[in-house]
């Protein structure tokens, strides 16, 4: 019997908000893609003022990790839950997010509500381990499929309460 669609409605990521094959000019548009798969899903109420907090989050500090791994990140009273976009780089369009060795090929957008400050530190906490793996990133590379790649990325945040 197939599973209710609500099932995602709790979830971090749905396979709504990941993008395969992503191709973007730049670090700004790959957020820009994946926060409008968001604000489509009913996550972030108001694309524009959302990107404009990611954006300046991204000129404070670079949010590119080992490993071909980019970071975008924001709170935003914009915000319904919180939220991950995740985007893999088409062959040959990966993105300079900052990381000392080289663009990123997986994009994760992590959206968490303006008050949920400890929320948002524990997401990128826990996000930034199991993407230290080698083995988690491969997988996520390799996966092919917005749900295989949802569901890795849910399963990794399976203790986060939300």
């Amino acid at each position: 019997m197939a599973e209710p669609l609500d099932r995602y409605d709790a979830a971090l990521t749905t396979p709504d908000m990941v993008i395969l094959e992503l191709e973007a000019a730049d670090k700004a548009d790959a957020a820009t893609q994946l926060a409008k798969r968001m604000h489509d899903a009913g996550r972030i109420s108001d694309l524009e003022g959302f990107l404009k907090h990611v954006n300046a989050r991204e000129h404070q500090l670079a949010t590119g990790l080992p490993g071909g791994i980019g970071l975008p990140h924001a709170r935003s009273e914009f915000v319904s839950q919180t939220s991950i976009g995740v985007g893999i780089a088409k062959y040959g369009h990966a993105l300079d997010f900052g990381a000392a060795d080289g663009p990123a090929s997986v994009i994760l957008l992590i959206a968490t509500p303006a008050s949920s400050f400890s929320d948002h530190l524990e997401v990128l906490a826990t996000l930034a381990r199991s993407l230290s793996k080698e083995s988690f990133r491969e997988s996520l590379r390799r996966a092919y499929d917005a749900e295989v790649i949802a569901e890795l990325i849910n399963s990794s945040l399976v203790f986060f309460d939300h």
